[in-house]
């Protein structure tokens, strides 16, 4: 998959449930590709969808981000963004490696989609329109507004300040 697309999953994913922490999840969502320009910078190339990419691996990341202390979540986040980067790439054609206990290659859905084909749009969009709706049911059912909150509903129910109503009232996230 593209990176564009890789963000755009990792982003919309993350902003139903933290909205700060996207930015540390679309850097994350890179980071099974630019940490093999690392390894190569450091004399220990390895081969695109290698050891970069073991699902296994993000995996426990995200889990070990979880169980311990973890500020604010960032390095949740972070984790999560790579791991939702392998789990796209499961999605193409030569998919990723497991673990590297595995020689088989891992595929979600068949590994039917062709990088920069028409396929990984319409999963990465069709995803941020199911992020979207997700995020306006939530919304509706629970008051939490992951973007646009509204300051002047808080304002008349006392729970923020007329001062606070005032500098925020334009801001967007």
């Amino acid at each position: 998959m593209k990176w564009f697309n890789h963000m755009v999953i990792a982003g919309a994913t993350t902003a139903v449930v933290a909205p700060p922490l996207v930015p540390l999840a679309i850097i994350g969502s890179t980071a099974p590709d630019w940490l093999e320009w690392v390894a190569k910078a450091l004399g220990r190339p390895v081969a695109h969808r290698g050891p970069t990419h073991w699902l296994m691996g993000w995996a426990a990341g995200l889990l070990s981000a979880l169980a311990i202390f973890d500020w604010h979540g960032m390095g949740a986040a972070f984790a999560w963004g790579g791991l939702s980067h392998v789990l796209a790439d499961s999605l193409t054609v030569s998919g990723v490696p497991f673990s590297p206990m595995s020689d088989r290659r891992f595929h979600l859905a068949g590994g039917r989609l062709r990088t920069a084909g028409s396929g990984e749009y319409i999963v990465a969009w069709g995803l941020v329109l199911v992020c979207w709706l997700v995020a306006g049911q939530l919304r509706t059912s629970v008051g939490y507004v992951p973007f646009f909150p509204d300051w002047a509903a808080r304002y008349e129910a006392g729970t923020c300040t007329a001062r606070e109503w005032r500098d925020n009232r334009l801001r967007f996230f």
